[in-house]
């Protein structure tokens, strides 16, 4: 046999060993170089993570710090309650998701099966109220209202009830003092969801699992400073989950109290005042829609005249604040979410905008004087006006002559603010105006008194109303032209014609819009605390504050005291003497103008009033009641939809704040014994040594003690008659009083 030789193959074998040991050679260099980078450049960093999966954290909630008023009342504070939580984690390890130990907790708890399994479930686009917006990985609270009997049902027949807790925690708690709700001003806290926690944790106030934050309201807006921190101590664990050492421990901190600057009392009576106020103007006859009034949600602020501090705000209708506490159920969400609730989470006071009608009569009378008319003028308050063939009537169809600009807040003249408003919209060159910027003295006033954005007032979520200045016509136009253009009709019903109008003009400045403008209608908008804040600058001399609410954060030992201070954003674009004699005209209006048959016995030479009525009309529903009200020393403006008018159904109560205020009495006589707040809280309530803040007592409101008021309560007409103590009036008082009694006509002009 012939040996062949292999000297071909000897390369291709030398060339396949060198690969394979640069292939091997490269795998370990790869390996080494991970395992380098593993152990030495990142070792600390992992070895502090696989350190932290035997380590497990037990959480202590903080305390939340708590809500005082003014006198150191607490509105919101905490209670200790035994409180059932189950761990969702333990109960989706049960082969039912643990369906079986839910339907045995609702039996204990005397609750409903389905009740219990929704507050568990987790919240989502899809799933309905109730539902847990926390995160699933800390104990769901099922309720807190447990007895002891039931937590030691629960904590004895553990082994039944897996995943299911029963253990005392504080609690939130809204204790409403002397009857007083102001949950709107609260608001609530709900869990802490994921989202925020991983939005909050690079800041300074990084949020825990467990955590509750405030959702509206004081709550949230000084969230982080009522939190406080809350205590975390950590556990070394073995691999079984034994307990084999404490690695590290901070305790809570407890979080700072707030004290506001409502008052409780007046707080009470605000709302009670409010409340029914709607409910006589329900009882009243409107004979333009030929029924009752609605009155189906309204506001009324009370401010600090010379600060803007809110002393007392209440909105309606209202809720009471402790449903949210230990999760809400779906028959109390459905109360204040369902089309049918009105929404009573708003608070209208900051929220609620409409057309202000004659109140904005003030913007309308400062803004005349800045273009330029006298105050002291002779203007034509005519029975009509007349604007490109239509007819524009007065109220009533009264007629006073010439009267000054004064006599007209007074009488609430609107022909005498038509005729300005007209005039300077020809000034200024009609629908197509004059080449360079328009003067717009009606639209620049009442930016000047801060309106078209919000106040500033330290609660969420405040709305900014309106100014339509042409700038806001030319973008709502550019908004709306497409669906307007596509409904409108020349010959249609009153929307049709009004959309197909807007369609061709509706970017420009109207004639009937600038009219519509003087006398605080068409798409004009405004918020109750605006209205207070324009109203207090009048009466403080011209400031215009941010209004504000939270008076000081004291720490929880009591040692660190930080004072909110009043700010403000600006001052009236009025002289002096400019809003000395709007004063008195206002005051005028108490005397002997609109409102004067709602304060009949008012003590006015030793506690001036002023005020303005408005009764604002809104397209398909009954009239806006609005008043605007002040003294020396504070702000009280009342508004009620669907209730009429201004004094009408809002003068009487706002007659017995002021009152309650005072103490001034039936007779007209004035108790300063019975006085709740003659003169605006100085300083803050005493705080003690140990931290804690001394509360005053607050009695409940008894309106047939206190209530002054020696007027009729037939709200919104002026049949009733007059009680004993009551002068008769005069013929000017007779005609003021039909036409506050009566609602307005407003035709909308489009010439």
């Amino acid at each position: 046999m012939t040996n062949i030789p292999e000297t071909g193959r000897t390369p291709r074998v030398q060339i396949r060993l060198v690969v394979i040991q640069i292939l091997v050679l490269s795998l370990l260099g790869t390996l080494g170089g991970r395992l380098w980078y593993l152990q030495i450049r990142n070792g600390a960093e992992y070895a502090k993570e696989a350190s932290g999966n035997h380590v497990q954290q037990v959480v202590q909630p903080a305390v939340r710090g708590e809500i005082l008023d003014a006198r150191g009342v607490p509105i919101a504070d905490n209670e200790t309650r035994l409180v059932v939580s189950a761990s969702r984690t333990d109960l989706l390890k049960m082969k039912d998701d643990g369906k079986a130990v839910l339907t045995k907790l609702a039996g204990v708890l005397g609750m409903k099966p389905q009740d219990v399994e929704g507050k568990v479930r987790l919240c989502d686009a899809k799933t309905p109220q109730p539902c847990w917006n926390g995160s699933p990985y800390q104990p769901i609270p099922i309720t807190d209202k447990a007895t002891p009997r039931q937590a030691l049902q629960i904590r004895e027949r553990s082994e039944d009830f897996p995943g299911i807790t029963a253990e005392p925690e504080a609690v939130r708690r809204y204790p409403g003092p002397g009857d007083s709700n102001t949950s709107q001003v609260l608001g609530y806290l709900s869990p802490v969801t994921d989202d925020e926690i991983q939005q909050a944790k690079d800041t300074d106030s990084p949020y825990l699992r467990s955590d509750m934050v405030g959702r509206s309201g004081l709550e949230r807006q000084y969230d982080k400073v009522l939190r406080g921190k809350a205590g975390v101590t950590r556990y070394e664990v073995d691999n079984l989950g034994r307990v084999i050492g404490k690695a590290k421990s901070d305790a809570a901190e407890p979080g700072s109290n707030l004290v506001t600057s409502i008052d409780a009392r007046v707080q009470r009576v605000a709302e009670y005042e409010l409340d029914n106020a709607m409910k006589i103007a329900r009882t009243q006859f409107d004979k333009i829609t030929g029924e009752n009034y609605k009155a189906d949600s309204g506001a009324v602020v009370v401010m600090e005249a010379k600060t803007g501090r809110i002393v007392a705000m209440a909105s309606a209708p209202t809720y009471d604040p402790n449903v949210w506490v230990g999760g809400i159920s779906a028959k109390d969400y459905q109360q204040l979410t369902g089309k049918d609730s009105d929404y009573p989470l708003l608070n209208r006071a900051i929220q609620g905008q409409s057309a202000p009608g004659s109140t904005f009569k003030v913007v309308s009378t400062a803004a005349a004087i800045q273009a330029g008319y006298p105050f002291d003028g002779n203007y034509p308050c005519t029975s009509s006006y007349s604007v490109g063939g239509q007819v524009f009537k007065n109220f009533e169809g009264e007629n006073f002559g010439p009267i000054s600009l004064g006599r007209a807040l007074e009488v609430s003249c609107d022909t005498v603010f038509y005729g300005l408003g007209d005039n300077e919209w020809k000034k200024d060159g009609g629908i197509n105006p004059k080449k360079g910027q328009p003067k717009d003295w009606f639209f620049k006033t009442a930016h000047q008194f801060g309106l078209g954005k919000p106040t500033g007032i330290d609660l969420p979520n405040e709305v900014s109303g309106r100014v339509p200045d042409r700038q806001w016509k030319q973008k709502y136009w550019e908004a709306n032209k497409d669906v307007w253009c596509r409904t409108g009709k020349k010959d249609g019903d009153y929307v049709e014609k009004i959309a197909y109008e807007n369609c061709l003009e509706g970017n420009k400045m109207r004639e009937g819009d600038e009219i519509n403008y003087s006398i605080g209608q068409g798409d004009t908008l405004l918020t109750p605390i605006q209205e207070a804040d324009i109203y207090s600058a009048i009466s403080n001399g011209g400031t215009l504050w941010n209004p504000t609410i939270g008076k000081a954060i004291v720490s929880p030992d009591g040692k660190h005291v930080t004072e909110i201070k009043p700010k403000s954003h600006g001052k009236l674009p009025i002289s002096q003497k400019t809003r000395d004699v709007m004063e008195e005209a206002l005051a005028g209006v108490v005397t002997r103008g609109t409102a004067a048959w709602k304060f009949g016995g008012w003590p006015q030479d030793k506690i001036p009033l002023h005020a303005k009525t408005g009764t604002a009309e809104v397209y398909g529903k009954q009239t806006t009641s609005w008043l605007a009200t002040f003294s020396q020393d504070y702000a009280v403006v009342m508004t009620i939809a669907q209730a009429g008018t201004g004094s009408g159904a809002s003068g009487e109560a706002v007659h017995n704040i002021y009152n309650a205020l005072y103490g001034v009495q039936k007779d007209g006589s004035i108790d300063k014994n019975k006085a709740l707040l003659p003169t605006p809280q100085q300083g803050l309530p005493k705080i003690n040594p140990d931290g804690s803040i001394e509360a005053q007592k607050v009695q409940k409101y008894d309106p047939s003690a206190d209530q002054a008021s020696a007027q009729d309560q037939q709200g919104n007409t002026d049949t009733g008659s007059p009680a004993a103590t009551v002068p008769s009036p005069t013929a000017s008082n007779r005609r003021t009083a039909r036409r506050s009694a009566r609602p307005k006509k407003r035709r909308r002009i489009l010439a």
